[in-house]
């Protein structure tokens, strides 16, 4: 019964010609085939190590760089060094329940996890807004001393990204950092200078009636509630201003800071 024997076809094909365009066709979609399926095994395998790696990378390039944050690295070293990360829902300030820092990328990845933006709540000009963020802690005791907020915003010639450094009071600035821009060199860009965010430490951000009131002078600072200007680049040093309100005020983390002032986290 050799001819019910279901290798035979197999068989008829493997001893056909190297030539045979059956053959070397059949031979290339095997081989593709097993490739592929290594392949997706490979990247299911390893996709929690990666993410894991990235996570491990993001906690360590956001510790170096607030230790370059002017007066940073003190700070740090009183209250041993150590950043506790959470990622925060942004729409109640409340800690996510269902996103890690481990699976915030995924979850940004989908659409439904963004807020769109009316123009006149869009001081930023994002467009749309996550309704997740990844933020930084410092504790002294049980009482928060640091907050770090990253945050984001149109500038001249493209998105600005920052990390803003508060104080436990929610009010006062203790640094900012930029991370990425493409501001106009000589003017804009010197946004990243220490130069000019030596500035920023010691600048409140809200006036006694509870409003904010931070913002890029045009020229030297005149008020506690200002930063000095940069001069020729008046648009960025706005960007900065509407960038750093959108994100204190109520779209923002304005509720994770009523929140920490609660005394919640």
């Amino acid at each position: 019964m050799a001819g019910l024997d279901p290798l035979n076809p197999w068989r008829r094909l493997l001893a056909l010609p190297n030539e045979s365009r059956a053959k070397t066709l059949f031979i290339a979609f095997a081989v593709s085939a097993i490739c592929a399926l290594l392949v997706s095994g490979a990247t299911v395998l390893l996709r929690p190590i990666q993410t894991a790696n990235r996570a491990a990378e993001a906690q360590a390039r956001i510790e170096s760089l607030v230790r370059g944050i002017p007066g940073m690295a003190p700070i740090l070293e009183q209250s041993g060094g150590t950043l506790s990360t959470v990622v925060i829902d942004l729409e109640d300030g409340s800690a996510a329940e269902e996103v890690t820092p481990a699976t915030l990328d995924e979850a940004l990845s989908e659409p439904s996890n963004w807020t769109a933006l009316d123009r006149g709540e869009d001081l930023a000009g994002l467009g749309r807004r996550p309704d997740y963020a990844q933020i930084y802690l410092l504790r002294e005791g049980e009482d928060i001393s640091l907050v770090l907020l990253p945050i984001s915003g149109a500038g001249y010639n493209g998105r600005i990204d920052a990390v803003l450094a508060l104080r436990g009071d929610m009010n006062t600035i203790a640094g900012m950092a930029v991370t990425r821009h493409s501001e106009t060199p000589g003017l804009g860009a010197r946004i990243e200078e220490p130069a000019w965010l030596d500035n920023f430490p010691g600048t409140e951000t809200r006036g006694p009636d509870g409003n904010l009131r931070f913002s890029v002078a045009r020229g030297e600072a005149s008020s506690v509630y200002e930063v000095d200007g940069i001069t020729g680049a008046t648009r960025t040093s706005n960007a900065i201003t509407q960038m750093i309100r959108f994100w204190l005020g109520p779209e923002g983390y304005g509720p994770l800071m009523a929140a920490i002032r609660r005394e919640e986290f």
